[in-house]
């Protein structure tokens, strides 16, 4: 007859489950919505959330002690469809997202005792906060590297986003800067082709922002894309530093959490800020009964390090919940959020803010409502709204300055714009509202 190895410990997915436990001030909270398949309960659908994603298994272990129970995720609080579990800060390597995602955004979403789960939401404590670096400038640092304040940065990529050549885009660059635009930016698509090669868009971008800040007495910059394999954008990082500029731009996604980190850290000894793209994060984000938030997305970004980051339009052509873009703003410019009905709470301790960037599909037009919606710590980042002006982009960035301006004095657009032919045509062009 076996006998059980001592100090052993059964656990079945019920046991992940107290209802009357407290959270630590070091536990992180993940808020998560459950869609449990058939024949499965509610509570046992959460119990197998929090054993998947700590210490369980499908079955009794010969090797649990009450040791490892310390690490064991807990759900405390169940409201159909949404759970919230508790994760010791033990359970994470400190400074390590990939591990801290392969917890608790793990195998989870691929078990069949589930039809649907949704990571919604985090609560990071100070603990593993204090192991990452947060933004190296942060709002008021960019501010101060643009000389601008009191009003949104305004942003533009060249269109068409890519097959445009380097001279062509330096060129581009020249028209956008001199109309009024703050930060040239390359699309996520756009890096290092045979058509636009990386380091001699920059030398010639350079060499018209040189031009433009002469002509115009503003400082002007350029978000140039160094996404790749993380040794070259290492070396891209350094190329943009050589060459005079104070931003890199990087895709944060498609490059994965740990080579963020790492570019991260070449930035901050460079003296560089970030500008993260979120291209890939609609596979995961889009579906609200499955994957992970955006809002999440945009948190964990927060304490890995960037300085701005997409977060929506709402009114512009992608989908995106005004709500959620709401939150994701709030939690990028406050340093504390207390608990809703929909979202955890949130200490940032000191934490350095970041700029929300508000982009797809915005034009002239819009620019008030995002303004009244979002308020001025915002780059706002328009693309065809500028390109596809019947005069051309400098008029087009023109049109979106001055867009901008009568927001601020609380002129409506159309009345703004009887002495500003720019904005005036790009009005009867696209009017005011949204297109898909």
């Amino acid at each position: 007859m076996m006998t059980e190895p001592p100090g052993r410990v059964d656990m079945g997915y019920l046991d992940y489950v107290d209802l009357s436990y407290r959270p630590s001030e070091s536990d992180l909270i993940a808020l998560f919505r459950v869609e449990p398949a058939e024949g499965i309960s509610m509570k046992e659908a959460a119990g197998r959330v929090a054993s998947e994603s700590s210490t369980g298994s499908w079955t009794e272990l010969t090797t649990r002690t009450e040791e490892i129970g310390r690490i064991d995720a807990r759900v405390f609080w169940i409201k159909r469809p949404y759970i919230k579990v508790a994760y010791p800060s033990i359970l994470f390597e400190m400074g390590n997202i990939p591990q801290m995602l392969s917890c608790f955004a793990g195998n989870i979403f691929g078990m069949k005792a589930l039809e649907g789960l949704r990571l919604v939401d985090l609560s990071i404590p100070s603990e593993i906060l204090s192991a990452f670096p947060g933004p190296g400038f942060g709002i008021e640092g960019v501010r101060s590297i643009l000389k601008v304040q009191g009003r949104p940065i305004l942003a533009t990529v060249p269109k068409p986003k890519v097959g445009l050549s380097a001279e062509k885009t330096a060129e581009l660059a020249y028209d956008i800067w001199v109309g009024g635009v703050d930060l040239l930016k390359d699309d996520e698509n756009l890096t290092d082709q045979r058509f636009n090669r990386f380091e001699e868009r920059l030398k010639l971008v350079m060499r018209m922002r040189e031009k433009a800040e002469k002509e115009t007495g503003e400082r002007k910059s350029y978000l140039v894309n160094v996404t790749a394999e993380t040794k070259e954008m290492l070396r891209r990082a350094r190329m943009v530093k050589d060459y005079g500029n104070e931003f890199i731009m990087v895709d944060i996604l498609t490059v994965g959490w740990a080579a963020f980190q790492t570019l991260r850290e070449e930035a901050g000894d460079l003296g560089l800020a970030i500008h993260a793209h979120r291209a890939f994060h609609a596979a995961f984000t889009r579906n609200p009964k499955h994957g992970m938030s955006m809002l999440t997305v945009a948190k964990l970004a927060r304490m890995a390090g960037v300085d701005h980051i997409h977060v929506g339009a709402v009114f512009g052509k992608l989908e995106a919940d005004k709500r959620e873009v709401e939150l994701i703003v709030r939690n990028l410019r406050e340093n504390r959020i207390e608990e809703g009905r929909d979202h955890l709470a949130q200490s940032w301790d000191n934490v350095k803010t970041v700029f929300p960037t508000s982009s797809g599909g915005l034009h002239p037009g819009l620019i008030p409502k995002v303004i009244k919606s979002f308020g001025v710590d915002l780059i706002i980042q328009v693309g065809a709204g500028v390109w596809g002006h019947p005069r051309g982009g400098r008029a087009g960035a023109k049109a979106v300055r001055q867009a901008i301006d009568a927001a601020l004095e609380d002129i409506p657009l159309r009345e703004y714009a009887k002495d500003k032919p720019e904005l005036m045509e790009a009005l009867k062009l696209w009017g005011t509202r949204g297109h898909i």
